[in-house]
């Protein structure tokens, strides 16, 4: 029996790195070859002691490798038989390898390609912040209020090829509390292929970095954000991995009170569209919330074709009260007293958000990878809202006064499944295949009662109460093919989706259904001309589908004269994006681009001159085109600063007809960026990025958005041997990123002012232990489904 039990046996080898100073070298990389083949095998690092060690190594011939900035690599011959323990290994300094990595190695680079952006941070001073920090940086992209914006329009995120599972509020909270250590690059996907779902528009997906170095590593941060009002945050993250296993943890905590101020101004006309009263509105808004964010990852290699893998993203809000401190008053046309009242809007929310995936990835043994992935989200959300006025007359004399309370719940289940073939086609060229399934159920509710402010009692009020149930089944395949060589770039896909649905409204007992199928061709052709100039055409077709909460057609007011209301006839906006471009120099680009959106979908503003209220709806509009002309560049002004710019010139047209009128609004805009990339000190251990973004006076669902500069600073120093980093970072330099909205048409008249607690300084700190060379799995894994998540405003 001894020969069996030998034959499985498995060995270990061990060593250690110096320099030629007889100095231990940490994190070495130490990679195993076959010598036949040169097949990777196994991989770690050394210690603060230059100390290595291979485990489970079975008898042969292998490859070593050690390879480390700033050192000529070595390579070893070794024969496996017994364990064992080899000479020292001494590396030389490589002069050449580190004048070029002092120059080029924490600078950011950039590579436009016909269909995306790729910008490439890894081992640049960005990756000691956080990720949305990184998307602030990334070029093209910015971070509004209301989310992340690609000139205009929301971006699908993803994490390593994989949607994140969050609405747009929590996402930025996600990034804004996730270490960017382990990004390699970001990619802006603005004509993404057929293998993603038709209604991701642009993409942007954050690539991770990955090796095989084996071992543990772990952080803890905490951040401090001085807005109108403190804002903290602390986490800790934690990675190990071995031959088997990837085992990532993420935790973080946020406590924060949000400042929100808003001045409006209502025109109510009269029949002869003349000016009748005048309403005067000051609104200040405060949110107090505390947040829990949990993400899991856990990959188990079966072996070296089968993998499993399962993740868990969790966020749990125990704590959000929403306070609304309202004040109108009501002039004549001659600007004299004529009214007044307050509204008092309370409202406390609980809410929670899990989603689970199951991943399993085979990689045939000559060719291709077929990939399985099933993802469930349960979403449970609940305000409970208290609203009183008091009512003063044309004296400033208490007149009267209300009370309303309302309960709204919101269920959502939501279960995918998709399986993934890629075959590639010899060395330049891939085929992609895959069906998708998609089930959604979400329940909600909502109970109006009218408080008699004397007695207290509540009474219900049946026109403002009523339950919605919302099912949705979509059903997808696609096909997509690839080839990049020297001369020519091609991508060609189709994907279909078949979409079910149905809406019931309880109260009414309207039934909606909607049952479609629709195409969505994906073209990108580019040809390169010669080195550094090429010139490309793409082409995609994409679909957006309304919120879940938007489609119910519930009424809910924030005081008595405003309400938001929900739309259960809306339908999927589809649009048609053509781009021609060229790329000179490899860094110099000019595109021409043209959009049509069929249906667009606009909460919008509607006064009611005759009962004073203004309710805010979403309606899908008959035309909505967008074409312009963009222009960028990057480039390097000295060894340690950085440069990229763009502008675009664009023209935005939309048209709706309100049964009341017809109204066509065109208007040219301007966008512009500069982003400066700043090294500092021998090491380059300090690091500084500054970034201006100008959107100029443009059109939105026919208000008129005046101009607005976004600005931001960020600088960096990494301390105590690169294993912790301090950071600051100031928003809204110049105050001018506020948004100044102006309504002007048929019997509309109306501006808004808000001011959002977006100007801030924010101190940061976070300590890496462990292996610090060690780069994670962390991804978190979302949906098309879950992004048309939202909370009641």
């Amino acid at each position: 029996m001894l020969p069996l039990c030998g034959f499985g046996q498995e060995f270990t080898v061990t060593g250690t790195v110096s320099d030629t100073q007889n100095n231990p070298v940490s994190f070495v990389n130490v990679i195993v070859r076959t010598q036949q083949d040169s097949t990777i095998v196994k991989g770690t690092s050394t210690d603060d002691d230059g100390f290595y060690k291979l485990l489970n190594l079975e008898k042969g011939a292998y490859i070593l490798q050690y390879s480390f900035i700033g050192f000529k690599p070595i390579s070893k011959l070794i024969t496996i038989e017994n364990n064992l323990v080899l000479d020292a290994i001494v590396l030389e300094e490589d002069a050449e390898s580190l004048d070029e990595i002092s120059i080029v190695a924490k600078r950011p680079t950039i590579k436009k390609e016909a269909d995306k952006l790729v910008f490439n941070i890894e081992n640049t001073a960005l990756i000691e912040g956080d990720m949305l920090q990184v998307i602030r940086s990334t070029p093209g992209v910015l971070v509004l209020d209301s989310g992340i914006s690609i000139k205009g329009s929301s971006p699908t995120i993803y994490i390593n090829n994989r949607k994140v599972q969050l609405t747009a509020d929590e996402l930025i909270q996600l990034l804004e509390s996730s270490s960017a250590n382990s990004i390699k690059s970001v990619e802006v996907i603005t004509n993404p292929s057929a293998k993603y779902d038709a209604d991701s528009g642009a993409v942007i997906n954050i690539v991770m970095s990955k090796n095989l170095i084996t071992g543990y590593r772990g952080s803890v941060f905490t951040n401090y954000t001085q807005g109108v009002f403190p804002r903290y945050n602390a986490g800790t993250s934690h990675f190990f991995k071995n031959s088997k296993i990837n085992l990532n943890l993420n935790y973080n905590y946020t406590k924060s009170k949000i400042n929100r101020d808003g001045e409006d101004v209502v025109n109510y006309l009269d029949t002869n569209f003349n000016t009748d009263e005048v309403w005067e509105s000051f609104t200040n808004r405060n949110t107090w919330s505390e947040t829990h964010n949990l993400n899991f990852n856990f990959d188990y290699f079966v072996n070296d074709h089968n993998t499993l893998s399962f993740s868990s993203t969790a966020l749990y809000v125990p704590y959000f009260k929403y306070r609304i401190s309202n004040n109108s008053t009501i002039y004549d046309d001659n600007s004299v007293f004529l009214s007044r009242f307050d509204a008092n809007n309370l409202s406390r929310d609980n809410k929670y958000n899990i989603g689970l995936d199951l991943d399993y990835v085979h990689q045939f043994k000559e060719s291709g990878t077929l990939a399985f992935n099933s993802h469930f989200t349960t979403y449970d959300y609940s305000r409970l809202q208290k609203v009183a006025s008091n009512f003063y007359d044309v004296n400033n004399v208490f007149n009267s006064a209300t009370a309303f309370n309302t309960k709204a719940n919101q269920d959502t289940k939501i279960f995918t499944s998709k399986l993934d073939y890629q075959l590639p086609i010899q060395e330049s060229a891939v085929f992609e295949t895959g069906i998708k399934y998609s089930n959604i159920d979400t329940k909600s509710d909502i109970t109006q009662y009218d408080v008699d402010v004397n007695t207290g009692d509540q009474q219900i009020d049946l026109l403002n109460t009523d339950a919605f149930d919302y099912k949705e089944k979509v059903f997808s395949a696609y096909s997509n093919f690839s080839s990049d060589t020297d001369v020519w770039s091609l991508n060609f896909g189709l994907r279909a989706e078949q979409t079910n649905i149905e809406g019931i409204s309880i109260a009414t007992n309207q039934i909606n259904t909607q049952d479609y199928l629709e195409w969505f061709p994906t073209a990108s052709i580019q040809h390169n001309i010669s080195e550094g100039f090429n010139f490309y055409i793409n082409y995609n077709r994409s679909i957006a589908r309304p919120s879940y909460t938007n489609l119910n057609p519930f009424r809910f007011f924030l005081n008595d004269n405003y309400v938001i209301t929900g739309n259960p006839n809306l339908k999927p906006t589809f649009l048609d994006h053509y781009v021609v471009g060229t790329t000179l120099f490899d860094s110099f680009t000019v595109e021409a681009y043209y959009q049509n959106y069929d249906g667009n979908i606009y909460e919008i503003p509607r006064q009611n001159n005759t009962t004073n209220i203004i309710e805010f709806t979403s309606v899908n509009f008959d035309k909505t085109v967008e074409f312009g002309f963009d222009v960028s560049t990057y480039f390097n002004i000295t060894d340690n600063w950085f440069v990229y710019t763009v502008a675009s010139l664009y023209n935005i047209e939309e048209e709706i007809n309100f049964g009341d009128g017809f109204v066509n609004r065109s208007q040219w805009s301007l966008y512009g960026v500069l982003q400066n990339d700043f090294t500092f000190l021998k090491d380059k251990s300090l690091s500084a990025n500054i970034t201006l973004s100008w959107l100029g006076k443009n059109l939105l669902g026919l208000q008129t958005v005046r101009d607005r500069l976004f600005s931001d600073l960020s600088i960096s120093k990494t301390i105590l041997k690169k294993r912790a980093v301090i950071s600051l970072a100031v928003s809204d330099l110049f105050n001018y990123q506020d948004e100044d909205l102006v309504v002007d048409y048929l019997n509309q008249s109306n501006t808004r002012f808000t001011d959002i607690d977006n100007r801030y300084i924010k101190l940061g700190f976070r300590y890496k232990f462990g292996n610090t060379k060690l780069q994670t799995n962390a991804r978190t894994s979302d949906l098309e489904e879950r992004n048309r998540l939202k909370d009641l405003n």
